[in-house]
């Protein structure tokens, strides 16, 4: 999962309406020249992109008969925009795609079965759930290149100076932190988001979820959905913990609070670990504390599994899907995921990639010891878009704009229009 990645749409649209072409514009030369394919990155443009190109040049080094377009396409727009371009059977040749969009591009076609090719002959290399959640009714769309998942990130100098002597392994002992770090640190012990993913964890406190994929029940606005969401609720008042912030700039609000020192922790996953490291709070990275998120009454503690996997587009010939999949086992590689880790410190999915030098950033050691609590997504098609009525109400409910039940009401039936085979 990825949140809070700036988009500059003007320069995006120019590239795509370039570039928004697989199969059908980047052909190979007709006099015999290299076939060239279009790849869609979705990384961050700044901090995590410069990597990816250079691969790629290494990539089309080893591969004289291959060249590789390739684009930067903003994470919040990319889902729609491949959609769009699948559609009119001109997408690009291999797609960086987030975990949740997998199977539903899979339910629609537009990716390729990558089972028993060569994108995917080193398959028991990866970590078993993150093929598995690349699959769609028993067929693999997509080789995971990164994986993330959800920590509680927190100033190990801040809970020291507060008498901390660990992280809260709960959310009631989290309040009760923040409010002993607001009187001796003199800052706020935590700052909460409003987003759907963010409080997707409490819901794994209670042990629900938005939705019982094998029931085919909608559970957002069950006891013990709304048990979670209170406790959410909960967080955004009291000593020590930061009111809502419900603006458009929340996520950077946030993340500046935390980099700086003024706030003491927050839920963050790791892609933001090489601009934790460039705040003042961090500049020594020991500084930064990493611990599986707290757990709800029901004992339990978790976060969603998120990440990115590399598809290729079903609508390509043949020439330019054999071209992919040398492409994407390439950057699934050992040694890519390994240069990708020590370059952007993002998580590998294969465990030959955590190598000495690998785990020797704190920030990915860290994450890497919170996985184990990460909970993979159902193989719903619609399970990501479940979080949009979510993203409408949460903010609202955390504002004051509106009740908890009437929010969790709403949210309800407009799921029920999202999966309308599923009971309430």
């Amino acid at each position: 999962m990825r949140r809070g990645i700036a988009a500059t749409a003007l320069v995006a649209s120019l590239a795509l309406a370039a570039t928004a072409c697989g199969g059908g514009d980047s052909g190979s030369d007709k006099s015999g020249g290299p076939v060239t394919i279009t790849w869609w990155d979705t990384s961050n443009a700044t901090n995590e992109a410069p990597t990816y190109r250079a691969l790629v040049k290494q990539f089309e080094a080893a591969n004289k008969n291959i060249k590789v377009k390739y684009v930067d396409v903003p994470f919040d727009q990319a889902q729609n925009k491949f959609d769009t371009a699948a559609g009119a059977k001109g997408a690009p040749d291999v797609l960086r795609s987030e975990v949740g969009w997998t199977p539903a591009f899979a339910k629609k076609g537009f990716f390729l079965p990558l089972d028993g090719t060569e994108a995917l002959a080193e398959k028991d290399k990866f970590q078993p759930n993150l093929i598995k959640q690349a699959q769609y009714q028993g067929k693999t769309y997509g080789v995971p290149i990164v994986t993330d998942t959800l920590a509680l990130v927190y100033n190990k100098a801040l809970f020291k100076k507060a008498g901390i002597a660990e992280a809260p392994k709960t959310w009631d002992e989290l309040k009760s932190d923040a409010a002993k770090l607001k009187a001796k640190a003199g800052v706020d012990g935590y700052s909460g988001s409003t987003q759907a993913y963010y409080a997707q964890s409490f819901l794994y406190g209670e042990g629900t979820d938005t939705v019982d994929a094998a029931a085919k029940k909608i559970t957002v606005d069950s006891p013990a959905a709304k048990k979670a969401y209170g406790t959410w609720l909960g967080l955004f008042s009291g000593k020590g913990l930061h009111k809502a912030d419900t603006t458009a700039d929340a996520y950077a609000h946030i993340q500046d609070a935390f980099v700086t020192g003024k706030v003491a922790s927050i839920i963050q996953g790791p892609w933001e670990i090489t601009n934790f490291y460039k705040g003042s709070a961090f500049k020594d990275k020991a500084n930064l504390g990493i611990a599986t998120v707290p757990a709800g009454s029901a004992g339990k503690a978790g976060a969603p599994t998120g990440g990115h996997n590399l598809s290729v587009y079903a609508g390509s010939d043949k020439a330019h899907q054999e071209a992919a999949l040398k492409l994407v086992r390439f950057m699934t590689s050992a040694k890519s995921q390994e240069a990708i880790a020590l370059k952007n410190s993002t998580l590998p999915t294969r465990d030959d990639a955590y190598t000495a030098q690998v785990k020797s950033d704190p920030g990915i050691a860290g994450y890497q010891g919170v996985l184990a609590a990460a909970q993979p997504r159902p193989a719903l098609p619609e399970y990501s878009s479940l979080w949009g009525p979510l993203d409408t109400e949460l903010p609202k409910i955390a504002g004051g704009k509106e009740p908890l039940d009437k929010g969790l009401s709403n949210v309800e039936l407009a799921i029920a229009k999202l999966v309308p085979d599923f009971s309430k």
